[in-house]
């Protein structure tokens, strides 16, 4: 099963009158990176956050943000009741004191109030850490079933890549197979013209016919490739981290493409070898996003 790196999940619960938000996102990472965002007042719970994420991914760059804000039973602004009958208080002596007939008003008490406007408290990290880790988990959960879905559709994308690299494989075995023959028939054909009287039985025809054979021999090439697509495959159907191997097969189904190009003498071979290179450019690119 192929999973991609880039993804996002959500979750959301309710505890102590605040609303928990957590939200995961996922980029491209050799390695797998974590970073959180949340409340100064559980910092101390960065690392088993980070642990529980690290049950569902195995690389990627994550972004955890979580964030904590007023329920609808708390929804509003908080003030300090004590400061704000201060205030009042003081207010009402110093009009006294100053002979000021003064009568509070409901603006004058919105203005106080704002004056003496305190955050939400949040509970402590010890009481919210079970209720945060679960919906942490949740979203997880759900990055990683973004993250299945994705990499589902990178695995067609890839299957079809590697049935073109199979077929230009294929039409490389068709085209190499009479190459030998071919310049035998133009070797002899070249020394007819140049007035040179040669046998096909001479030593010297059959040495440069051997040397040839030989340095355009793509026999060895061809069977490691033939290997190569087969484990990409069944690198492809296992349920693991294959991103790193993937990218290693690549390379040498690369370097086997690289040397059939350079031993290439027949034009529709050479053709097809860069269309393979094309089609692995491509396959690069993909998975460059898998896990």
């Amino acid at each position: 099963m192929i999973y991609s790196m880039t993804g996002f999940g959500r979750a959301q619960t309710v505890f102590s009158g605040a609303d928990l938000t957590v939200e995961i996102s996922s980029v491209n990472r050799r390695n797998l990176e974590i970073s959180v965002s949340l409340p100064r007042e559980w910092q101390s719970l960065e690392r088993v956050i980070q642990a529980a994420a690290r049950q569902g991914v195995n690389r990627g760059k994550l972004h955890i943000q979580i964030q904590a804000s007023p329920g609808a039973e708390e929804a509003g602004f908080h003030w300090d009741e004590a400061g704000l009958a201060s205030s009042l208080k003081r207010l009402q002596q110093s009009a006294k004191d100053n002979g000021v007939e003064w009568v509070p008003t409901a603006d004058t008490l919105v203005k106080l109030a704002a004056l003496n406007k305190v955050d939400m408290l949040l509970p402590d990290a010890d009481s919210v850490e079970p209720a945060l880790m679960a919906v942490v988990g949740e979203a997880v959960s759900n990055l990683v079933a973004m993250r299945e879905t994705e990499g589902a559709a990178l695995g067609a994308d890839l299957e079809k890549r590697l049935n073109n690299l199979a077929q230009g494989l294929s039409e490389i075995k068709a085209h190499s197979a009479g190459t030998v023959d071919r310049y035998r028939e133009i070797l002899l054909q070249r020394l007819k013209q140049a007035g040179l009287d040669l046998e096909l039985s001479d030593e010297r025809v059959l040495k440069e016919i051997a040397i040839f054979s030989d340095r355009c021999d793509i026999a060895e090439e061809v069977t490691r490739l033939d290997s190569h697509l087969a484990q990409f495959l069944e690198c492809m159907a296992t349920n693991e981290p294959i991103g790193r191997k993937l990218e290693f097969l690549l390379q040498e189904v690369n370097r086997e493409f690289n040397t059939i190009g350079s031993k290439a003498n027949n034009i529709e071979v050479s053709r097809h070898v860069i269309e393979a290179k094309n089609e692995i450019e491509r396959i690069r690119e993909q998975i460059q996003n898998i896990e």
